[in-house]
């Protein structure tokens, strides 16, 4: 089916939310903290008030309801009140009629701090007790144990050190959205969000108003990755309008956009693995810290899953984990693709290979031998009743074919470096790598997890048309898409039509944990359900009539329906026991590289993956989000990193942080399976994010390969090769 939002994107004029426009609207800027870590002494808004076209300038007294919001913990300030926790963190706002004025207005506030040291490193925070506390509770967010068996001892023992940086989201689109006053006293936001009932929910105490006077509307989206769960601009540009009574425009450059959403958790883990002589796992201990920044966001959340998943796909009867959330004054992390499996899964699989080669193994046979399948347990009790052919999948994975090695001479244009002619291939090694992962579907550990449909059937002139109404935000997967195959699927009637998404229906929860397909593809599939059989009740009591004729005589058919998917429950806080996940989905990556070991550049000649979807719904979206997935972990893999100092950003620009562009994108070879699981919509399978876990450490198992160095940190930058002291 072609995507009804496709051709607008490729022609430009698909309108984004920085696009919105409204005669008469005012423009708003944030005044941002310089420093990481210190108090407010004062707050002269003088200078910026005194500016012609200024509006207004607002400060932490001005927050109408509530000063604190968040995801989990309300522990976020709207505006600073009397502190700064990280560099970034907004302290005023300003609304002038022309955003360059808005900008000079916001600089021209003046603040007077007091800096205080700021706590930079998460193990220290984590279990320093002479460290100072980022919060008054403490630097814990969340401790999550696993505890499983009693034996800790093995033939073959392997351990590491793991390091992952600090990866951005990197959207297209910045933070953007326009708010609206309204004659009601309340306000009509526009904004590009991934949850917009949960924006709402935090929203409406801070301006001091009853949810129902706080709408939201999704605006065009470009691009969310995770960080677009927490709240941005959303309150700043609510007061202002607000406070000015007309609408105001807020829109993030690039560099602001790096502070002022979160980050994927950079993670520091150390891994005991051991095993029997013949490679079978006996025990896994791991102890994983991962940096929460200065405010809580979905750090928990981000815990319990590298807890859970923490050991992989395998089969092992012996856990030993502790997985730490804290916070630092680093920027702020939350969610972002892959959450929490992310980190986890690069240190198991790095771990993986190391003990492949104390078995004298293929890094492919030791994955199989331990590979979990249908029936296997989770290293927190949780049995795995739905399809999971890892083994099976491995195999295909290890008979795809490998690219050739080049003919005659080496083309320059495909050796690392490309035509910067860096190399002519003399320093130039080829390596194979693999990963293998395996992420929870939809949300975990209890939250109930719902989305809500209306559908409605009626005239549109003298033909059947189809709306669908959620609040299901279209982040760029393609869900309006897949709404639409439903409905005509489920309903026999071509013309479709889906309705904005906004907070005029129920929730239908957030655009992540690569839940939509399934729990608002369910909630339209009961919707268009409950509609076929009011229709089909019509029909039967008036033979003869078409669809048509009953529509005109009897009117429109609606319904509305909420899809919850099965119960899950808390991790033991003690154990870490619980059927923790609703669904569970494997993705295997083989990656093959070329590196200069010299110079230490990296070129990925190939990537391919196998990956079970259960059912697919729309091929070409479907081999859009195992590409896009698989180019963001190359991504973290090779270069994505934002480098933080003393708690302080040094690269916020997409001309230093540096994300994969169509030349670094390789081949893709796909396989994807369909076996579909009894307790989904279709038998289907959420599958955006499974791709991001793999293909990580199967790009970096390959460097290794190449260079035969230890190399246990990501991004692999090319120091890390070229500098690498040799052996021996």
């Amino acid at each position: 089916m072609p995507r009804p939002d496709g051709t607008l994107k490729v022609t430009g004029e698909f309108a984004y939310s920085s696009d919105l426009w409204l005669e008469g609207m005012l423009w708003g800027a944030t005044l941002r903290s310089p420093h990481p870590s210190a108090w407010i002494r004062s707050v002269d808004a003088g200078p910026a008030l005194a500016m012609p076209g200024v509006f207004a300038v607002l400060t932490h007294a001005d927050v109408p309801g509530e000063k604190f919001y968040g995801l989990e913990r309300r522990d976020q300030p709207v505006l600073a009140v009397d502190q700064v926790r990280y560099q970034g963190e907004p302290v005023a706002i300003v609304a002038a009629d022309h955003p360059e004025t808005a900008r000079r207005a916001a600089a021209a506030i003046v603040v007077e701090y007091e800096e205080r040291e700021a706590v930079t490193d998460a193990r220290r925070a984590a279990f320093d007790p002479s460290c100072p506390a980022v919060h008054p509770e403490g630097n814990l967010v969340r401790h999550q144990p696993v505890r499983v068996g009693r034996t800790f001892e093995a033939e073959v023992v392997v351990t590491g050190e793991y390091e992952v940086g600090m990866q951005d989201q990197a959207f297209l689109g910045p933070e953007s959205g326009l708010a609206v006053p309204a004659e009601d006293g309340g306000v009509d936001l526009f904004v590009a969000t991934q949850w917009l009932h949960v924006d709402q929910d935090q929203v409406a105490p801070c301006l001091g108003l009853p949810k129902e006077k706080v709408r939201l509307t999704l605006a065009g989206v470009g691009g969310a990755f995770g960080a677009r769960e927490d709240l941005s601009m959303q309150v700043h540009a609510s007061m202002l309008a607000l406070r000015t009574g007309r609408p105001v425009k807020m829109v993030y450059g690039r560099e602001e956009s790096f502070f002022g959403h979160v980050h994927r958790h950079p993670a520091r883990m150390r891994y005991e693995h051991g095993a029997t002589a013949d490679g079978r796992l006996v025990y896994v201990k791991a102890e994983i810290v991962l940096d929460g920044g200065a405010y809580c966001s979905s750090t928990p959340a981000v815990v319990g899953n590298a807890a859970s998943l923490g050991v992989g796909p395998y089969e092992v009867g012996n856990v030993w984990i502790d997985a730490y959330g804290v916070y630092t004054n680093n920027p702020p992390c939350g969610a972002m693709r892959g959450f929490g499996a992310v980190q986890a899964c690069y240190a198991y699989e790095s771990q993986m290979d190391r003990l492949a080669a104390a078995c004298g193994l293929s890094p492919v046979e030791i994955r199989v031998r331990n590979a979990v399948s249908q029936g296997s347990r989770l290293a927190t009790g949780q049995v795995i009743d739905s399809p999971a052919p890892l083994a099976d999948m491995l195999a295909e994975l290890a008979a795809m074919p490998l690219p050739p090695e080049p003919a005659g001479g080496p083309d320059l244009r495909l050796l690392p470096g490309g035509v910067a002619q860096t190399t002519h291939g003399e320093g130039v090694r080829r390596g194979v790598g693999y990963g293998v992962g395996i992420k929870n579907i939809c949300f975990s550990e209890g939250f109930d997890d719902y989305s809500t449909a209306r559908v409605r059937v009626e005239l549109a002139g003298d033909e059947p048309h189809v709306l669908v109404h959620t609040a299901a935000a279209e982040v760029g997967q393609g869900l309006v898409t897949v709404q639409a195959q439903i409905a005509r699927t489920e309903l026999g009637i071509g013309r479709v039509t889906i309705a904005p998404a906004d907070t005029a229906v129920g929730s239908a929860g957030s655009s992540s944990a690569s839940r939509q397909s399934y729990v608002t593809g369910g909630a339209v599939k009961a919707a268009c359900e409950a509609v076929r059989a009011r229709l089909d009740a019509l029909r039967a009591a008036h033979p003869g009539l078409s669809l048509a004729e009953v529509l005109k005589r009897f009117g429109p058919v609606e319904e509305t329906r909420e899809y919850r998917h099965r119960p899950t429950f808390p991790m033991d806080p003690v154990t870490g026991q619980g059927d923790s996940h609703t669904q569970l989905a494997l993705c295997v990556h083989r990656a093959v590289v070329d590196v200069d070991v010299e110079l230490g550049l990296v070129r990925v000649v190939e990537l391919a993956a196998v990956q079970d979807v259960g059912k697919i719904l729309n091929p070409l979206a479907l081999e859009g989000q195992i590409h896009g997935g698989s180019a963001q972990g190359l991504g973290l893999a090779l270069m994505e990193e934002i480098q933080v100092r003393d708690s302080r950003v040094r690269n916020p620009s997409f001309t230093d942080y540096l994300i994969p562009t169509i030349l670094d994108m390789p081949p893709m070879r796909l396989s994807i399976l369909e076996n579909p699981d009894p307790h989904a919509p279709y038998g289907l399978r959420g599958a955006g994010e499974p791709p991001t876990l793999s293909s990580t450490p199967a790009v970096a198992a390959a460097v290794r390969a190449a260079t035969g160095l230890d190399l246990p940190r990501v991004p692999i930058r090319p120091e890390d090769i070229a500098l690498a002291p040799v052996a021996g």
